[in-house]
């Protein structure tokens, strides 16, 4: 599935994204620095009704919100080195919790992710549009 959106409508693409994988709770989210994750992200947890404020979680690795429906869990492995890193920080406790887990930089530990994993990547295409090619397989 492709998505091509700007970003004054980047909760309708949000919205899109929970409709077509409405059962699935991992996703793992690849770009390029500044490509828009953390956005994309923050419009996700927008469109679920989270709590709190969304952040990145760039230094604390993980952060959770709560939404009606449960938790989120945002984790953010760019700063770590590999798979090993990731367990020790709790990665891989969020990834099989059986909560929503919204991973940034999965590439960093893909030995962690279910194979149902939703892959989303991010692809910028000028300062206002952005194209999500989704793997929900």
């Amino acid at each position: 599935m492709e998505l091509i959106y700007d970003l004054e409508h980047i909760r309708d693409a949000a919205k899109k994204i929970w409709q077509a994988a409405a059962d699935k709770k991992v996703f793992a989210f690849y770009g390029e620095m500044g490509a828009g994750k953390t956005t994309f992200i923050n419009a996700l947890c927008e469109e679920k009704k989270t709590s709190s404020r969304v952040s990145s979680p760039t230094f604390s690795i993980i952060n959770e919100y709560a939404w009606p429906g449960g938790k989120i869990f945002h984790i953010d492995l760019y700063r770590l080195k590999d798979e090993e890193e990731a367990v020790r920080a709790g990665a891989e406790d969020c990834i099989y919790s059986g909560e929503i887990c919204l991973v940034e930089w999965p590439e960093k530990a893909p030995g962690l992710f279910p194979d149902d994993a939703v892959k989303i990547s991010i692809e910028v295409i000028d300062e206002n549009a952005r194209k999500l090619v989704i793997d929900m397989e």
